[in-house]
Order: structure tokens, then sequence, then C-alpha cells
């Protein structure tokens, strides 16, 4: 890591909370979100006012922790994992945070099975953060859910630096890929790559098709 992306990476620091539930996330196996990307994430849903917000991938709780700092005070933030320890992790953290148990709705399951029964255009951001074979799934059911103006954010976008390496193929590698193509190509979306952390892909629901030109070359 160059000293330049070190010194955003790590920009605003971390509170002991969410070190504290980076270190549980340690334990438990599960990979967070970077300290970049956390920020990126408080900027992100003070950025639309977020009262309502949807994390497929729950883990240890540190992404919820960065959404709840910069949601609203009385926001609620749905929380999806089919690990049950992680959720019960995550909720230690949430408490240790402070945070009222009623503005984290948490739920265990496979997020293809629960997001479906979701209200369409009722949340202010959605963020997908979990198994990356279904990314592409995640993200028709996050634009469903999102509102006119509401935040789309994919994490792991450049996945270990593989995404931008075309000679990589693993699957993983490759469903990433494509869903980010899926987001640029989408013209209701307004997106942008940001390289914090393993890469986050932000994009804002315009609701209409975005006028502009649209002929200019795009990498793959």
């Amino acid at each position: 890591m160059s000293n330049s992306r070190s010194y955003a990476e790590f920009f605003i620091p971390e509170s002991e909370t969410a070190s504290a539930a980076r270190a549980r996330a340690a334990e438990l196996g599960c990979t967070p979100v970077g300290a970049g990307a956390a920020t990126a994430l408080t900027f992100l849903a003070a950025a639309v006012g977020a009262k309502t917000a949807v994390e497929i991938g729950t883990g240890a709780g540190v992404s919820g922790l960065a959404l709840f700092a910069g949601m609203a005070k009385d926001g609620v933030l749905t929380s999806i994992d089919v690990e049950a320890e992680n959720q019960r992790a995550a909720k230690q953290a949430f408490t240790e945070a402070g945070i009222a148990p009623a503005r984290a709705r948490l739920i265990n399951g496979r997020a293809l099975e629960v997001l479906p029964r979701l209200t369409d255009g009722a949340y202010d951001l959605v963020l997908i953060d979990a198994a990356k074979g279904e990314y592409a799934q995640y993200l028709t059911e996050a634009v469903r859910l999102l509102r006119v103006g509401g935040m789309l954010v994919i994490d792991n976008a450049l996945w270990h630096d593989k995404v931008a390496d075309p000679t990589q193929r693993d699957a993983d590698t490759v469903a990433v890929r494509e869903t980010g193509r899926a987001v640029r190509e989408d013209d209701t979306l307004v997106p942008v790559l940001i390289p914090l952390g393993d890469g986050l892909l932000a994009a804002v629901k315009t609701g209409t098709p975005r006028s502009g030109d649209t002929t200019a070359a795009k990498p793959s």
C-alpha cells in the first residue's frame, strides 16, 4: 500500500468500539470492511440522510457501526446474516456503542430468502457485503429496495486487486467484476468506485435514465 493510500485509509481514526468489533470478527473468521471503507460508509449514510438501511452481511458489526455513525439518530438498520454467531457479536458491538436495540433489526437467514420480503422503495441505503457468487442477485434486490435518491454500496468491489486483472477468472472474481459492470451500465444509477479498503462501489439511484454521452469507450 502506498503512503498516500495508507494515509487515506486511516485518515479518520477508528473508535475503540469498532476496533473491538474488528477483533471479534477475526476470532469468528469473518472479514469486516477496512477502516477507510468504514469511514466511507459513514460519509455515504450521512450524505443521503439515511433513516432506513439494509445490510446484506452483518459480520461482527463493524460495517453496522459505521452506518449507524452516519445515519439519522432514529435511523433503523436491517441487517441480514446466515450466521447467528456473527449477529450475536454485532449485537454486542451495537450495545457497547450505546445504540438502542430497536434501531438494529437483525435477521438470521439467507439473504436471498429474506430480501424478497422487504418493501420496494422503502430504504435510503443498501450495503452488499456477503456471498460474492450471489452479488448479481443481491444487486437486483437492492435496486428494488432503494428509494429514488437512495444509495447502493457494494463492498469488495476490487476483490483483493483481482477484479482489475482480466486474467483472474475464479468464480468469485468474475461475479464481483460482472456485478460492477452491471452497476456501471445501469443508466438509472450514478456510480463511483472508491479505492478504499477492498474497494467500495457506490451508486445513487436516479429512477430515470441519466442523460449525457454514452458513446465513450468503457473499460472491461
